[in-house]
């Protein structure tokens, strides 16, 4: 087994264990305004699409990059636009919506951006007299509802959701808009993730954060399953919601970002890494005219800190587990073991990426411009980290609390209540020349929260995933598609409806490319060979976008 799959190293960053790109084309036909395409149509099949996939593969993501003459400055700012590849019997129809947001709909009226996003500030209206503009600056500007990151699940319901405290319901059949949500009005919560986690009685939990007199708060919000036999009514219902334990952050003045958070069986493990906002900032960036993602910086001279939740009890342990400065957005999954909680994430060992996806970067030209940007990236890489569970006042100092077989990960207790975590890479060197992965995924409805053998990602040897990849964590071998040109959409698992085994099913993921007009295609691999059973061919362009699930018909 290579050097790489053991305990961490400090010595060499993540990027820097990655090779140097060299001649990558340009991508910026794949951030470019599309047209929305509300009537489903047919697709061109080839191969074959199995027969009882029966179901809509629904993506989201940004779609509209300016209004009038003004211009969006970050990826994540562009307008949602929701997708719809409808399967049945073994053919595919096609359709897209524009979300009719609040501030889509606002900056359409006038024909320019009047709603403040995550990279680009609202300017004061032209029309305003000059005493009305500077007195604009100092009023906080509303939070959006352009709900392009994912779509979210609850009690049944579909919404549409971002990182405010506004959520979209959608009808997952024809992509119509609904009402708008506001998770202030069910949780004292600011704002809420875009990747909640379910468990298997219908429950959905998620996280928000909070800020008052008291501090900053990170909430874990749950909420219930859907009655049985209640009568069902077509409006938003997260009544039942509540905050079950809220996490004070270690610094009130800097909280951490977050974009999603670990949950097993019985426990939720929130990882407060060293992305910190700065609140001070954040109050004055109107008035100095700054865009929100200007008040996110990497700071690693925090360490990242892991807080242990009951999720049943809503009890946070009293237990300080820390580790090496690290960036996380996306959990694979988290299972219990012998008095052990395992959590695999992807991670980095650079936090400024996410600030650095601005639309001039992902519009640069072919070779050295787009090389020298790629090449500056954080690269993340799949690492294993093992939480001892019963750690008192009898455990031992100074030894590794990990007595799992197999396990190279290390916790040892450092103090009374402290416990330092080392990694393990849950990799071998295979995936370094795949620029690392990101976007996994796995088969949810039967293993999350449960001990599992492979997950899918995608791989990141450009600016954009340019490959998928299947892992088995067990051995730590991949299987790859890649094609030149093609960039995929994250890969998302459907089980076969007899499946005995993990890997039983299909993936699917939209394959776009910068290199030919309107030549889309929903790709369909064999989830056990990882290799291609067929494709929808449809004459759209597609924006490269973020996340999507499976909504099966039955």
């Amino acid at each position: 087994m290579s050097e790489s799959t053991g305990e961490q190293t400090h010595s060499v960053s993540s990027r820097q264990r990655c090779p140097q790109a060299s001649g990558l084309e340009s991508i910026a036909p794949l951030v470019s305004t599309a047209e929305e395409t509300p009537h489903p149509i047919t697709t061109t099949i080839k191969g074959t699409i199995p027969t009882w996939i029966n179901g809509s593969f629904l993506r989201n993501g940004p779609g509209k990059f300016e209004f009038g003459e003004d211009r969006y400055t970050h990826w994540f700012d562009g307008m949602a636009m929701m997708h719809r590849f409808h399967i049945c019997e073994g053919n595919v129809t096609y359709s897209s919506r524009f979300l009719r947001s609040d501030s889509y709909v606002l900056n359409s009226e006038r024909n320019r951006i009047v709603v403040s996003e995550f990279g680009t500030l609202a300017m004061p209206d032209p029309c305003k007299n000059i005493f009305a503009r500077f007195f604009s600056r100092f009023t906080i500007p509303k939070a959006t509802d352009n709900a392009g990151v994912n779509f979210v699940k609850y009690k049944g319901d579909y919404y549409v959701s971002t990182e405010t405290n506004y959520m979209r319901r959608v009808d997952p059949q024809s992509l119509e808009t609904k009402e708008k949500v506001d998770w202030s009005q069910y949780v004292a919560v600011n704002a809420a993730t875009a990747h909640p986690h379910y468990d298997r009685d219908g429950a959905t939990y998620n996280m928000g954060n909070s800020y008052g007199t008291s501090g900053f708060f990170y909430n874990i919000i749950r909420v219930p399953p859907p009655e049985e036999n209640a009568a069902k009514e077509d409006s938003e219902d997260l009544n039942g919601a509540q905050v079950i334990c809220s996490i004070q952050a270690s610094e009130s003045r800097k909280p951490s970002y977050f974009h999603s958070f670990v949950m097993s069986e019985n426990y939720i493990v929130f990882v407060e890494q060293p992305i910190k906002l700065d609140l001070l900032k954040f109050m004055l960036y109107r008035i100095a005219g700054k865009s929100f993602h200007k008040v996110m910086t990497w700071d690693p001279t925090y360490e990242t800190i892991f807080h242990l939740v009951n999720r049943h009890t809503g009890k946070k342990s009293e237990v300080k587990y820390c580790a090496a400065p690290m960036f996380t957005l996306h959990q694979i999954n988290a299972f219990e073991d012998s008095g052990f909680l395992v959590m695999d994430m992807c991670c980095g060992d650079d936090g400024e990426v996410i600030a650095d996806y601005t639309l001039e970067n992902l519009r640069r030209d072919t070779g050295e411009e787009m090389d020298k940007f790629y090449n500056s990236m954080c690269r993340n890489l799949p690492r294993r980290y093992v939480l001892p569970l019963s750690v008192d006042e009898e455990t031992p100092l100074d030894q590794n609390l990990v007595t799992l077989p197999n396990y190279k990960a290390t916790a040892k207790k450092t103090n009374p209540g402290e416990v330092y975590m080392t990694h393990e890479e849950l990799h071998d060197d295979e995936l370094l020349q795949y620029g690392g992965l990101e976007f996994p995924q796995i088969n949810y409805d039967q293993y999350n929260g449960r001990p599992y053998r492979y997950f899918y990602a995608c791989g990141f040897g450009h600016v954009f995933g340019d490959s998928l990849l299947k892992m088995d964590v067990h051995t730590k071998e991949l299987k790859v598609w890649r094609y030149p040109g093609f960039f995929p959409s994250e890969p998302v698992f459907v089980a076969s409806p007899r499946a005995t085994e993990e890997d039983d099913g299909v993936v699917l993921s939209v394959i776009i490319t910068p290199r030919e007009e309107k030549s889309t295609f929903l790709l369909v691999l064999d989830a056990k060979t990882f290799t291609e059973l067929g494709r929808a061919e449809v004459p759209v362009n597609i924006p490269y976008g973020t996340h999507g699930v499976f909504n099966g018909m039955g």
